[in-house]
């Protein structure tokens, strides 16, 4: 009876190990094995930034397009998935990514090293310069010379890099310095609405993307470009990634590579140059 017990206790052991081991092995499960599993890929962006994304109508329905959409539906067919799309505010996209509730963030994001502290990312897909946004009726004051708006107050959307060059390229912010909030950089989570405080003579100019910067000023006739750009040594565009999915960042990287192979992503950036001037 004592050998039957201590065998059947054996038996129970080996079977909670084994239960145990295949609760390691789901809870284990990969990014890239629950989105085959689900059928879908969930993109988190922010669609007030074109020609990246932005809402547009097309046959009649409300459409988020640009060219990291374009992306996104690439990466999606060579998974064999669907893509599902979340817009949201800018800073809220990588709070979104590491609790789960988007697979991926395609929004124009560059990955900067602060960023890599919470999430991974893909090889850069693109790059692009810096322009600012200013009023016409200030083109003499501040269209030819960045140290013009030395004292002048700047917006920058939230979360986004051009804050950091607002801050550093603009105003001399030291490098330590730049997560501290400056009283001349004005942060907004929308981009519209930052053009918005521009028109509006709220603010003196706007730090955005070049590609960006140049879609808004299609539909504000009283806005230009000042002639000089910023750049940012460690700027360009990658896809991120919750923190430690390989596998996923791996999958994504072949289609990176397969569209500049193919010339994919400057023909996206020109057809969806071309749809926001249709609407």
């Amino acid at each position: 009876m004592k050998k039957m017990t201590l065998a059947v206790l054996a038996i129970a052991a080996i079977g909670l190990v084994a239960a145990g081991m295949t609760g390691c092995a789901k809870a284990k499960e990969s990014r890239l094995d629950s989105i085959k599993k689900s059928g879908k890929i969930i993109l988190g962006t922010s669609a007030d930034y074109p020609p990246y994304e932005f809402h547009a109508q097309i046959d009649g329905k409300d459409t988020v397009v640009g060219f990291d959409v374009a992306i996104a539906r690439e990466a999606a067919k060579d998974l064999g998935v669907e893509l599902e799309i979340k817009d949201m505010d800018f800073d809220g996209l990588l709070a979104a990514l590491t609790t789960g509730n988007v697979d991926m963030v395609i929004a124009g994001m560059t990955p900067n090293d602060e960023r890599r502290k919470n999430v991974d990312f893909t090889e850069l897909y693109y790059f692009a310069e810096h322009g600012i946004i200013i009023r016409k009726a200030d083109e003499a004051k501040y269209a030819a010379d960045i140290a013009s708006l030395k004292d002048a107050l700047i917006g920058a959307q939230r979360g986004a890099i051009q804050v950091g060059l607002a801050k550093g390229k603009i105003k001399g912010v030291a490098d330590d310095k730049l997560d501290a909030p400056h009283p001349q950089v004005k942060e907004l989570a929308k981009l519209p609405d930052l053009v918005m405080e521009l028109k509006n003579s709220k603010i003196e100019a706007v730090v955005a993307e070049l590609p960006v910067a140049k879609a808004y000023l299609t539909a504000n006739e009283d806005l230009m470009l000042a002639t000089y750009t910023l750049k940012d040594s460690d700027g360009g565009s990658a896809i991120a990634i919750r923190k430690g999915e390989t596998a996923l960042v791996a999958e994504l990287n072949k289609t990176i590579a397969r569209l500049k192979s193919e010339g994919k992503i400057d023909a996206f950036v020109t057809e969806a140059t071309d749809t926001l001037g249709e609407y």
